[in-house]
């Protein structure tokens, strides 16, 4: 995430005028993914969302050109918008509240640029492929709350893949492929925000494979609780997550594999977070950093943990785009 940047008017860098297309659903799989509910932090009754349900009861559009796509996501209302093909679009590009972004088969990509959330609310993101966003991919930011990231893909993003910052919640980052990223996802962007941060950015992170990605996985500060659990880490260069600023962060049912350092308590400059480990497998691996306590998930939503030995085999074979 760059600070103190945001675009306020979209910029189109590809893509030729057509006419808008409307209709019922593609096939009986993209029907299943637009119907699908979230778990984690986003399935929670608060802030006058009953979980988070995307464009359901809106119009179902499909989008071929970028033209197309700033044009839906930019639309007032409930809206579920299929994406045909490669969009190549610039910078980040807000997304109104009340929006179902989903790809059609396995070629669906964003490309060039991300999506940015901007006191947004009630979006779901799904079976698209992130590449080479010149800032962020995802951007969840201003108070944003219910937004659920799931079963995506991203690659070269210039800074972070998915970040969620300035006081947004209910977040859940759910079944995506961070394949060779720097900065995979930050949770919070400031040591100097408490003030809009503690008490929010209430995240779930669960079954996402980071797959040779560097750092933050998340990096968190102060955000409670932040909810890890059965991702599968990979060769992760620099750390697998790292609370900071009094962050809480609960890391439980995980694989970490070839991480020299799974869990840090404090990075760089910043103070220390807490975090609590239970039930993780390091397999070459270096020991976690652990500290104090933390705010139980439970306390908001139900939720079963998978054998963190499977973790490998069950998030390989589900992760990404395709899945749906």
């Amino acid at each position: 995430m760059t600070e103190n940047f945001r675009i306020t008017r979209r910029t189109l860098l590809a893509g030729t005028a057509g006419a808008l297309v409307a209709g019922n659903l593609a096939t009986p799989a993209t029907a299943a993914a637009a119907a699908a509910v979230p778990d984690g932090f986003a399935s929670v009754n608060t802030l006058g969302q009953n979980g988070t349900t995307g464009g359901a009861g809106g119009r179902v559009v499909t989008a071929t050109t970028s033209e197309q796509f700033l044009d839906y996501i930019d639309t007032v209302g409930a809206l579920i918008i299929q994406v045909s093909g490669t969009i190549t679009i610039s910078s980040k590009q807000g997304v109104r509240p009340n929006k179902t972004v989903v790809g059609l088969g396995t070629s669906a990509v964003i490309n060039g640029g991300g999506l940015d959330f901007y006191r947004s609310y009630n979006v779901i993101v799904r079976n698209l492929r992130f590449t080479n966003a010149e800032d962020d991919a995802v951007n969840v930011g201003q108070n944003s709350h219910h937004i659920w990231v799931d079963h995506n893909e991203f690659s070269g993003a210039v800074d972070g893949s998915v970040d969620i910052v300035r006081g947004a919640e209910y977040v859940t980052v759910s079944w995506n492929w961070f394949r060779g990223s720097d900065k995979s996802m930050l949770i919070g962007h400031s040591d100097g925000a408490a003030s809009t941060d503690k008490g929010h950015l209430k995240v779930s992170i669960h079954h996402n494979f980071f797959d040779g990605s560097r750092q933050r996985h998340p990096r968190v500060r102060f955000g409670e609780p932040v909810h890890v659990y059965n991702n599968y880490f990979r060769a992760n260069e620099l750390y697998g997550v790292a609370s900071t600023m009094d962050g809480g962060v609960l890391v439980e049912g995980n694989y970490f594999e070839n991480v020299p350092h799974p869990i840090l308590v404090g990075y760089g400059d910043s103070g220390p977070g807490r975090v609590v480990q239970r039930n993780n497998v390091f397999a070459g691996s270096g020991v976690p950093q652990t500290a104090g306590t933390v705010q139980e998930p439970r306390t908001f939503y139900p939720y079963s943990l998978d054998n963190p030995a499977d973790v490998p085999r069950i998030v390989r074979a589900g992760v990404g785009v395709g899945k749906i």
